[in-house]
């Protein structure tokens, strides 16, 4: 999500931070190459240049702020002001309103029917959290996309929730149907997909101005594909326009999007962008926290995204058990071996890095992130090579010993000597973190 952007604009800001000068002449030079990146990110030229007018109403003739470098004024004003045009800090965590009908539209192709699914799983998920299980409806009235209706049926048991078939195939009066099925048998929520077209149509439009009337939605939410760049921007304000809507899922943020939709999106239709979907499963789905995208796109990370997957994919349990390993101040194998598994279910190396701080403007090969993954899974099948006790003390391991537990993982003896050469660095960075004293701010 925003790795185009976010490499583009990091890169001008990188270093910049430190200057204890900056000239009218360097900010307009900056400014420039940040309108340059915004453009090339597909946002709209007058959404660009309002922008950029919104950082030099802030920076130019102004006083600084407290005891803050020009660059990093600069820097922090231009923070504030990606802040506003993604809609200001959001710290609150979306949730819907019981009961409701959730209607969600968008072109074909957009999405919609994994959003739904997705949204049904989010909401299983927040509750869960509070050891409850809400009852959830899945229903669709698109009878033009082969096979969209079994698709959702599909989905709704990937999301714990029950599904409807109408018996109508006319939308409106299937939309009625559904409804039905919602009121009498006193579901909680229901996630309606609604029929899409390639390109918006009239006809499309009167079935959902008449889906609308019938069933008064709590909330429509447009589900908007952030691939097609500034098209996206038309759409959302053709069915703004057409039927009304009152916030944003941005889709396919995982692919090779460019970010300018998410940028332009709440500037120019101020309604909120609620959620993001960041692949195909049901769990795909990322809350959009405005001051995250923000910090995301000047290359100061998004920690707390990544502590938020970490929790969701680590249990407690296993995160107590590594916290006492690491505050003994001794790690054996095992304990690499779970950090590994840790790490790999959190995400890729590279879906890693794009939240680390100061990732933003550098770039790594794809061959060089292959090289590193493809040794967390050789140091994976080297570590169950071993038998518990060599696990437990490798000082064991003999010449005769890493010819086994090579010829068992299938690697060359060299690849048993690097794993061992890491793990002898984890062990005495374990050792230093101990001794500084930080190492429990580690674990939360």
């Amino acid at each position: 999500m925003f790795d185009f952007l976010s490499h583009k604009i990091a890169s001008v800001f990188s270093g910049l931070s430190k200057n204890t000068t900056i000239s009218e002449d360097h900010i307009k030079q900056t400014l420039e190459k940040v309108s340059d990146a915004l453009l090339e990110a597909d946002v709209p030229f007058d959404v660009t240049i309002a922008f950029v007018d919104s950082v030099k109403k802030e920076v130019v003739g102004k006083k600084l702020i407290g005891s803050l470098k020009p660059g990093e004024h600069l820097v922090k004003v231009v923070h504030d002001s990606l802040l506003a045009f993604f809609g200001g800090k959001q710290a609150v965590e979306f949730s819907f309103q019981l009961p409701a009908v959730v209607m969600v539209m968008g072109l074909q192709g957009s999405g919609k029917t994994t959003t739904c699914a997705k949204l049904a799983h989010y909401v299983q998920k927040q509750a869960g959290r509070r050891g409850k299980k809400r009852s959830i409806l899945m229903a669709s009235v698109d009878f033009y996309r082969p096979a969209a209706i079994d698709q959702l049926e599909q989905l709704s048991l990937q999301a714990n929730a029950s599904f409807y078939r109408a018996k109508s195939t006319n939308p409106v009066e299937a939309a009625k149907e559904i409804y039905a099925e919602f009121k009498n048998n006193g579901y909680e929520l229901l996630f309606l997909d609604t029929a899409g077209r390639l390109h918006v149509d009239n006809q499309m439009l009167q079935e959902l101005r008449d889906i609308d009337a019938h069933l008064s939605p709590r909330y429509k939410i447009l589900a908007l594909d952030a691939m097609t760049g500034q098209e996206s921007l038309a759409v959302a304000q053709a069915f703004d326009s057409g039927v009304g809507f009152g916030s944003a899922i941005l889709t396919k943020m995982d692919s090779d999007t460019r970010g300018g939709a998410a940028f332009s999106f709440r500037y120019s239709l101020k309604k909120p962008i609620i959620f993001v979907g960041v692949g195909e499963k049901v769990d795909s789905l990322e809350q959009f926290y405005p001051e995250r995208a923000a910090s995301r796109i000047l290359g100061m990370g998004d920690l707390q995204t990544l502590f938020e997957h970490a929790e969701d994919k680590i249990k407690e349990s296993e995160q107590e058990d590594m916290q006492k390993a690491m505050l003994s101040g001794h790690m054996t194998l095992d304990d690499f071996a779970q950090q590994m598994d840790m790490m790999n279910r959190i995400g890729s190396l590279s879906t890693i890095m794009k939240y680390m701080p100061g990732m933003g403007d550098v770039r790594i090969s794809q061959e060089e992130l292959h090289k590193g993954e493809g040794d967390l899974k050789r140091f994976r099948s080297i570590i169950s090579s071993m038998t518990s006790k060599e696990r437990i003390n490798p000082s064991i391991l003999d010449v005769s010993r890493k010819k086994r537990v090579a010829l068992g993982a299938g690697v060359q003896i060299s690849d048993v000597n690097t794993l061992i050469a890491r793990f002898e660095q984890a062990q005495q960075y374990v050792k230093l973190l101990k001794k500084s004293g930080p190492l429990k701010r580690l674990f939360r």
